[in-house]
Formats: C-alpha cells, sequence, structure tokens
C-alpha cells in the first residue's frame, strides 16, 4: 500500500510543567524542572498528530528513533510548545524535525523517526510475546 503523506505536514502540542512532569516526579533528575521523559513524548505527540490523521483507517505510527537535545530548563508554572515537521518520507519511514520552546525560548530540538504500521497485526505481534516469554 502506499502512504504519501502531505510533505512538510505540521503539528503543535503544548503542556504546562506541573510538579506531575518535573524531573524529581519522572525520575529522570533532582530539579524541580520539566522532565526529558516528558519532553520526548510531548515531541512525539506532535510528529502522531502531524501524520496519523492522514492514514488510511486500521493505519497509525510507531517512533522507531529519536535523537533528542534538551537544551535549556522549564520552571514550573510555564508551558512547553512542541512543533514537529515531516522534512522527509521514504515509502513507511518518516522523519520528523521537531523543535520545543517556552515562553522565555528554545527548550529542546530532536530528529524523529516514525513507522507507518497496520494497528492489528502489529498489536496481535506484540501479545504474542506473553506466550514466548513463559
Amino acid at each position: 500500500m502506499e502512504f504519501n503523506i502531505k510533505a512538510n505536514s505540521t503539528a503543535e502540542v503544548s503542556e504546562k510543567c506541573t510538579e506531575n512532569n518535573t524531573a524529581i516526579k519522572l525520575g529522570s533528575g533532582k530539579s524541580p524542572v520539566y522532565a526529558t521523559p516528558a519532553l520526548v513524548a510531548l515531541m512525539e505527540n506532535a510528529a502522531i498528530n502531524a501524520c496519523d490523521p492522514q492514514l488510511p483507517e486500521g493505519y497509525n505510527t510507531v517512533g522507531i528513533a529519536m535523537n533528542v537535545k534538551h537544551v535549556a530548563a522549564t520552571p514550573i508554572g510555564l508551558t512547553v510548545t512542541a512543533k514537529a515537521t515531516l522534512v522527509e518520507q521514504d515509502r513507511k519511514k518518516l522523519t520528523f524535525k521537531i523543535e520545543a520552546h517556552d515562553e522565555a525560548g528554545l527548550v529542546g530540538e530532536a530528529t524523529h523517526d516514525r513507522f507507518i504500521i497496520e494497528s492489528a497485526p502489529f498489536l496481535a505481534k506484540a501479545e504474542a510475546k506473553k506466550a514466548a516469554a513463559k
């Protein structure tokens, strides 16, 4: 099946930094600032929103690689916004450039690869691992 995601598709998502998404709460550090795992999840969510709505029913994407730089701390109370832009498509592989900002400026940047999958067979294969793990 051919998948043609619109070139340069973009999406933005935002999240306020609260005690629930700090490095302390997520176990990635000891400072009360927006956690790197939260930043990665926000960036992935932006990429998902840029491509998944364009896929046929029964298909979605999964993350397969991310190279992220978390360049500035965001304190509790500020909002982080991630913007993902599709920069390349190679059949089912999608590559995004992502930037994240808070009200004070750049927080992070990333290159992120996602792969288009058919949902039902993907989940069946994942569930089959339970039997193999016994």
